[in-house]
Formats: C-alpha cells, sequence, structure tokens
C-alpha cells in the first residue's frame, strides 16, 4: 500500500508542479478561457470522485509483443512505466488487447500490450493530436487567436481559428509551440455528454457547433493542455515534452458543412515530431510521395484531368481509360467465378426512395438534387443498396434462391465540399466495384470468409499486404445488443477462419451493423482503407425484406455491403502512386513502343504494331523523322513504356524485333512470335514483373 500510495503522491506533485509552472509562463489569460478552465475543473473534480475507490492492489501478468511478461498491479501500473522499466525507448502510446490505450492510464486486467512509436500510425496520430493541443494553446495565449477546432488528421496536426488583422509567422509559431511543449504540460481528458460541452463552450457559439459535429453519439472527450481546453479524437501523449519540433506548413482559409461562402475561419496546418531525426524521415517519405504524387504521374502520362466545369468529376482520357477499364474487366473476371451476377440500375430517384432507405434523413445533405415537373425532387444516388433492396423485392423469393450476390458499377454521386476535393482520392462522381448479398444467417459466416478471400487474392494481384478491423457497436445504433453480439461473434469467426491478421477497432461500426475494414500498405509504406465488408440490420426491416424458408415461413434476410476496391477512382491514385507510374503490364496503358530504323523497316513495324493491336496490346508506333534512335529510346523509357521494340532491316528479314525494357536492359533480338507469347503470358497472369523469359 505504501509504494501505491507514494506512486499516486508523485504522479500528482509532477503535474501540479507543471501546472504552476504554464501558468507562470503563460499568465495573461482572457476571462474566457478562465471561466472554462474552471468549468473544466469542476467536472473534472466530480468525474475523479466518482472514481474514487479503494485500490484492491490486484495483481497483473502484462504480456508484452516480444513474449516477455512482467507483472504490475491493477489500477496503478501504467504502459509508460512499463515502457520504462524494460526499457523501451520511443512509445508514445500503447494497444491493450488491441484497443488504444495512452501510456498514462492505468491498466485494469491481465492483458496484451503493445508499445506504439512514432513509426506506426497510431504513435503518429497520438503525436499529432498532442501537438494540435499545443498549437490552440499557442494560439489562444500568445497571438490572442479564438480557436474554434483542432484535430490530427494522415497530413498532420491542425488547428481552425479567428484571428483579426494579426498575420501569423510560421516561423514564429513553431518557436513558440517548441517552447510551450518543453514545459512537459501534462493532458487531463474528460468524456463530456451533451449538456456539459454545451456548458463548458458557451462563450463560443462557432466553437460550440464545431464541437457538436465532432460528437460521437451523445458524447466528447476534451482535454486540459495547460491553460487551453481542446477537443480530442483519440489518445494523447502523457505529456508535452515528448515533442521536440514543431513546422507549420501552410495557413489557408476554411468552408464550413452547408456552407457556400467563407466563414472566416483559417487553419493553420502543422506537423510535430519527437526528434530531428524523425523529421527527416518525414521529409524523406514527403519528397518520394510528390515524385509519386497520381495528379502529376496523371498529367505527365496523359491519363486523366479535371475541370472546372464539373467539379471533383473527372475526365479519364483513352489511357486513363484503358486502367479504368482493365481494373473493372479484372474484378468482372472475379465475379464470374465466384458466383456474382451483375444488375444496372437507375442514375435518379425519386427522395421517396431514400426517405424509406433513411439515407434522406441523415445524408440528404450530400446528395445533389434536382426537380422536375413543378415540385417533385430527385437526387442523384450516392450509394446502389436501396435499388438493390427494391429488385429483391420485386417478387416472393425462395430460401433455395439464396445466396442472391448482386454487383453494380454504376455511377454514385456525392456532394463533397470543394475544400475536401484533391485529384482522385476525393471526388463528386465516382464508381464502386459495389455488390450486395442477401443471404440467410445460417450462410453469413461462409459469405464472409467468401468475401475476405476475395479481397486476398485482389491484392495479391497488386502485391499489397494487408490487414484487417473488425470495427464493433458504436454509439448510438440502431437493433437490438443480442442481434450486435450475434453478429460480431460471427464476423471474429469468419476472421478466425480466414487466417490473416486482424485486430479489433471498437466502436467505429456503421449505426446499421458491424464492418470488417481492410487497411492495405503500399510500396512506401503508407495505409489505405479501400475494401469493406459491412452487415446491415436495418435496410431488410425498412423494406420489409422476406424470403421463404424450409419451413414455408416468411424469413429476413441478412444483408452484407461489400467492395474490394472501393472506388475505382481512388484505387487508380493508389496504385499510380504505389507504381510510381511504373505500371505493370497487364495494367500499363502504354506497353510497347515500336521504333523503326531505317531503309523498308517502317512497313515491318507498322505490320508489327497491328499484330501486336490484334492481340489487345496498347502499342505504339515512333516514326518521327526527326529524332535520332537514342532520342526515341530515351522518350519511350521516360513514357513508362514497358517493352521498347526496335526494328530494322535485319529485324525485317528474319521475322524478329529488338527488344528493350524500360529501365534500359537490353533483351535482344528475339522472334517477334515468341515474344508475342511470352507478353501475352505476363499480362494474362496479371503478373507485376517486366520479366520477358
Amino acid at each position: 500500500m505504501a509504494v501505491t500510495q507514494l506512486f499516486r503522491l508523485v504522479i500528482s506533485r509532477s503535474a501540479a508542479r507543471a501546472t504552476l509552472r504554464v501558468h507562470r509562463k503563460y499568465s495573461k489569460v482572457s476571462p474566457a478561457l478562465s471561466e472554462r478552465l474552471r468549468i473544466f475543473e469542476s467536472f473534472r473534480e466530480r468525474q475523479t470522485s466518482k472514481k474514487r475507490v479503494k485500490a484492491t492492489e490486484k495483481p497483473l501478468s502484462i504480456r508484452l509483443d516480444d513474449g516477455r511478461t512482467v507483472k504490475g498491479t491493477a489500477g496503478v501500473t501504467t504502459p509508460l512505466f512499463i515502457a520504462q522499466s524494460v526499457r523501451v525507448k520511443g512509445a508514445l502510446v500503447s494497444k491493450v488487447n488491441g484497443e488504444l490505450w495512452e501510456l498514462g492510464r492505468p491498466l485494469e486486467a491481465d492483458c496484451d500490450l503493445q508499445l506504439l512509436g512514432f513509426d506506426t500510425v497510431e504513435g503518429k496520430q497520438a503525436a499529432w493530436r498532442t501537438g494540435a493541443c499545443v498549437l490552440g494553446g499557442v494560439l489562444e495565449g500568445v497571438f490572442g487567436a479564438e480557436v474554434c477546432r483542432e484535430g490530427a488528421s494522415e497530413l498532420g496536426l491542425f488547428c481552425d481559428h479567428l484571428l483579426i488583422n494579426s498575420p501569423l509567422s510560421l516561423s514564429d509559431v513553431e518557436a513558440r509551440c517548441k517552447e510551450a511543449a518543453a514545459l512537459k504540460l501534462p493532458l487531463f481528458s474528460l468524456e463530456l455528454n451533451t449538456d456539459e460541452a454545451r456548458e463548458l463552450f458557451q462563450d463560443g457559439k462557432l466553437r460550440l457547433q464545431l464541437v457538436e459535429e465532432q460528437m460521437k453519439g451523445s458524447t466528447v472527450t476534451v482535454c486540459r493542455c495547460g491553460d487551453s481546453v481542446a477537443v480530442s479524437s483519440g489518445p494523447l501523449l502523457p505529456h508535452t515534452g515528448l515533442l521536440k519540433v514543431f513546422k507549420m506548413l501552410q495557413l489557408s482559409s476554411v468552408t464550413l458543412a452547408n456552407q457556400t461562402e467563407a466563414s472566416g475561419l483559417t487553419r493553420l496546418l502543422g506537423v510535430a515530431f519527437p526528434g530531428e531525426r524523425d523529421r527527416e524521415e518525414w521529409e524523406r517519405e514527403q519528397e518520394e510521395a510528390r515524385r509519386r504524387d497520381h495528379r502529376r504521374i496523371g498529367t505527365d502520362q496523359e491519363l486523366f484531368f479535371f475541370n472546372e466545369v464539373s467539379p471533383g468529376s473527372c475526365f479519364f482520357l483513352p489511357k486513363g481509360a484503358h486502367i479504368y477499364n482493365t481494373l473493372t474487366d479484372f474484378i468482372k473476371s472475379e465475379y464470374r467465378r465466384r458466383g456474382f451476377t451483375e444488375v444496372v440500375t437507375p442514375t435518379l430517384y425519386s427522395t421517396a426512395l431514400w426517405e424509406r432507405s433513411g439515407h434522406w434523413e441523415h445524408y440528404s445533405e450530400n446528395m445533389f438534387t434536382v426537380t422536375s415537373e413543378g415540385s417533385q425532387t430527385y437526387a442523384l444516388k450516392p450509394m446502389n443498396c436501396p435499388a438493390h433492396c427494391l429488385m429483391f423485392e420485386q417478387r416472393v423469393r425462395s430460401w433455395r434462391e439464396l445466396p442472391l450476390r448482386w454487383a453494380d458499377f454504376g455511377a454514385l454521386h456525392r456532394n463533397e465540399l470543394s475544400g475536401a476535393l484533391g485529384g482522385l482520392t476525393r471526388v463528386r462522381r465516382f464508381c464502386q466495384d459495389d455488390a450486395h448479398i442477401f443471404c440467410m444467417p445460417e450462410q453469413l459466416e461462409d459469405e464472409i470468409v467468401a468475401c475476405l478471400d476475395f479481397v486476398r487474392s485482389v491484392y495479391q494481384v497488386f502485391g499489397f499486404s494487408f490487414h484487417c478491423l473488425l470495427s464493433t457497436r458504436p454509439t448510438p445504433c440502431l437493433g437490438e445488443p443480442e442481434q450486435w453480439d450475434n453478429a460480431e461473434q460471427q464476423l471474429e469467426r469468419s476472421l478466425q477462419q480466414f487466417g490473416e491478421h486482424w485486430e479489433v477497432n471498437p466502436g467505429d461500426g456503421a449505426f446499421y451493423g458491424p464492418k470488417i475494414d481492410i487497411l492495405i500498405k503500399d510500396a512506401i509504406g503508407r495505409q489505405h482503407q479501400c475494401a469493406t465488408i459491412q452487415l446491415d440490420f436495418q435496410l431488410p426491416v425498412r423494406f420489409d425484406l422476406q424470403y421463404v424458408g424450409r419451413d414455408g415461413q416468411l424469413h429476413r434476410p441478412v444483408m452484407i455491403h461489400r467492395a474490394v476496391l472501393g472506388s475505382l477512382e481512388r484505387m487508380i491514385a493508389i496504385l499510380a502512386e504505389n507504381f510510381g507510374g511504373k505500371w505493370p503490364l497487364w495494367l500499363s496503358p502504354a506497353q510497347v513502343m515500336v521504333i523503326p530504323v531505317g531503309g523498308n523497316s517502317e512497313s515491318y513495324g507498322r505490320q508489327v504494331v497491328q499484330q501486336f493491336h490484334e492481340a489487345g496490346f496498347m502499342v505504339d508506333f515512333n516514326d518521327d523523322q526527326g529524332a535520332t534512335l537514342s532520342k526515341k529510346i530515351r522518350s519511350a523509357q521516360l513514357a513508362q513504356y514497358n517493352y521498347i521494340f526496335v526494328v530494322g532491316d535485319k529485324e525485317s528479314e528474319t521475322g524478329t524485333v529488338n527488344v528493350r525494357g524500360r529501365g534500359g536492359k537490353q533483351l535482344g533480338q528475339r522472334p517477334t512470335e515468341e515474344v508475342l507469347r511470352s507478353l501475352t503470358l505476363l499480362r494474362d497472369t496479371r503478373s507485376n514483373l517486366d520479366d520477358l523469359r
């Protein structure tokens, strides 16, 4: 007991000293901020007193990633203490039995513990969320700004703020953040309900509006960092001293949801790091990402473009359309093997359909609408599922028909904010390899395993590694708890049967059912969420979908929403950056360039072009009389043609081509028919290797 009391005393005294240093450093606190701090501390005292229960000091067994087991005490031992005890450097956040867990939060039971550093997505996000808290405090306390929203994204940390007639110097902000972080400010988090959040942020109307938008269900997490109070969407660092380097990137105006005019808000975007080495590594990654940017590749290779006449909608040029159609054909060939059938559905629907499905209530602001015949309102579809429900109910269904697997490549439209649009990764018009499965409850596990196998087969072709997240019941949600428990257990059994790495993602399921999200890792280590498998209890109820079972009675089917590539547009962006514009032969829009050299070779070269064109290859011919051979070859290599065929009189006489790879490797003179067979095999097996045998 003495050890426990001493441990808690040291922690409380450290926090008190840090808080005192903050007040000495930043003594100018506005009356509004002072009142906010007073309310925060009153809530904190209230919640602390409720949790103040006599410690049982129950012994714990804690299993680490490396197989070691260490001992601890319930309610006392923290992941931070474990990290220091076993000398793990660089830990920023942890996972306890797969759940994200702050380093300073005491462990509660025997567990598996992962300690995560800045080299993980979770560690980076925890650092940037904490950095956003520091930045918010600096903007308020030093520069007198009104901070309305702060947080972290995959791009970095940000603060949306109002600052009148006082332009910011990014270098000055960086220096002030570094000073504030060096104070090792502790961070205290509270979970507040709607009424408490309104009381806490009553002094700022815009701030309160944005807080309510950030609320998950009926609660929101807020934290105190020095003299500022921020909203937090996840775990934070134990104290700000773990951040040594700040870099501010840019200032930009912010357009709020449902508003077309400027809000007056400015977003300051930045990043923060535990040390200089982390910053240098980040800068190397940024340079590599710029080199691989799909927007640059799309322009250089003439794949696609955007135009203000249709914002957020892509114009695919012939080469881009080839990639688009090749991906579509790939998935369609898998559909035939896996028992999916395609359907074609309308693009425009009366609002009556969206009201019936529930989307009008929850999603109408994201839908494009048109008015026809006086007052009738229609909306472009943002998803296919309601239309598929209509198709299911067109006649009485029998259990013998199930599972029904319907796929739909229809164009979808979502009214994304203009500020959120970015190349192919966020668009307003897109297409998904979308499918819905209607099955009996007892068929569910097999269908989920089949969907997962579908995902694995496709991602192996691209060379992606991946892992799965089981996203469980959120708050609030629709449906009975028993229904959710049963569904989550079935998904868990399917994942165990699947055999790939997976983790639980608590509370992140859709409001209508749990789901499995699949995260892929690209060639430069970035993660992307593309494939998803979602269970839906609600649409079958809303549409009163039924089938006649073996017992002759009516039963409710289970509905599965499923996509493998996800948005074709976004997948093309990911693949362009993953391959760095060096497309594998089967997907490439520039597969073969034929270059004639003197004499009568031009006629033979055109015969070669025709031969490969008839075999289905993307083949071009360079007959530029003003360019040298070396310039033509170099031009084809820069354009990322997989193979370059040089043909002269010798090749014409022998029916051969002189083959070069795009990397400059000379593969020599080979019979044209032999090369055609080899490339056809490479293409049809969807190999990612430029390996002409």
